[in-house]
Parts: C-alpha cells; structure tokens; sequence
C-alpha cells in the first residue's frame, strides 16, 4: 500500500542526477537484456515542470519474460517489484526503490514491441520544447492533486485527455 501522497512539488534540479545515481546502478544488472540505455521518463525528466518527486525511469529490453532472472540482484540493490494494472498485457515490469509506500523512484522494464513507451519519450520530449504545454501540464497535475491527494486513479485520468491530446498532434505532424 501506497503511503506517499499525490504531492506536485517545484521542479528540482537535483533530479536528473539522482536519475543517473539510480540508473548506473541498474543498468549494468540489466544490461545483458537492454536494448537502449535506461531512460529518465516522466515529468521528472522535464526541467521546469513541478513533478511528484518520484524519478521514473524506463528500461526497454528485447524479451519480458527474461528480466525476471535479474529480480534477485535488482532487491540487493533496494528495487523492489510492484506490480501494477496491466503490466503483464503491456509486457512490462514495474520496480520501485527503496521501499513500495515511499518510493522515490519508479522503473518500468518494458519489452521493445510495446507500443507504450516510445509515447512516454516523445510526450517527455514534447514538454521539453513546449513550454506552453508544459505550463499546462502543470496546470492540470496541481489541479488534480488538490482535489484528491490519495485518488491515484482519478489523478491518472484527469491527466489523459491532455497526454492523448499532445501524442495526437506528434502523430498528426
């Protein structure tokens, strides 16, 4: 059980480091799997935008199935794996560190023919060179929290009408 509220903080330029603190210490468990270096997703990876301070980060490796072999070196490392609805049919694997309740970062294992994560690095690109819709972004992420710090799901869809909006028009382009 999640203990951590939905909390929209000012961006902190300290976070693409502790991105990088994390990903130098899975990336080489991963590595025999991987088929792009781990990635800093999420809002985290866009500077200015307020975020939830949780680091995501998105490994993408040929084949799901295998990634398990690496669970047991992965919680010697502090990853926990906390699965999470729809995972398994998006070919995905979520871990989280140090602990599941207070997380302060979050990896999706995801397998390379997933269509899911190639949206999650243009929709992150996209607010890097966007201010606009980063402003907006923003918006609606501090709007959501403050009605609902705990509704995990109402956050998450009051979020995907701009996310679906934004991916439409990279794709229109």
């Amino acid at each position: 059980m999640r203990l951590d509220r939905i909390t929209i903080v000012e961006y902190d330029a300290r976070w693409p480091g502790l991105f990088e603190e994390q990903r130098d210490r899975v990336e080489p468990v991963l590595r025999e799997w991987l088929v792009r270096p781990i990635e800093h997703t999420g809002s985290t990876a866009v500077p200015g935008l307020p975020a939830k301070a949780i680091i995501d980060m998105a490994g993408v490796v040929a084949d799901y199935d295998k990634v398990p072999a690496a669970f047991d070196e992965l919680a010697a490392l502090g990853w926990i794996t906390a699965p999470e609805p729809g995972d398994a049919e998006a070919r995905k694997w979520s871990l989280c560190f140090p602990s599941i309740e207070r997380r302060s970062h979050h990896l999706h294992i995801v397998e390379e023919s997933s269509r899911g994560w190639p949206t999650w690095l243009a929709f992150r690109d996209h607010l890097r060179t966007t201010p606009a819709d980063r402003d907006e972004y923003a918006r609606i992420k501090r709007s959501l929290a403050s009605a609902d710090d705990e509704d995990r799901p109402a956050y998450r869809a009051g979020k995907a009408p701009f996310i679906t909006r934004v991916l439409q028009q990279l794709e229109d382009r």
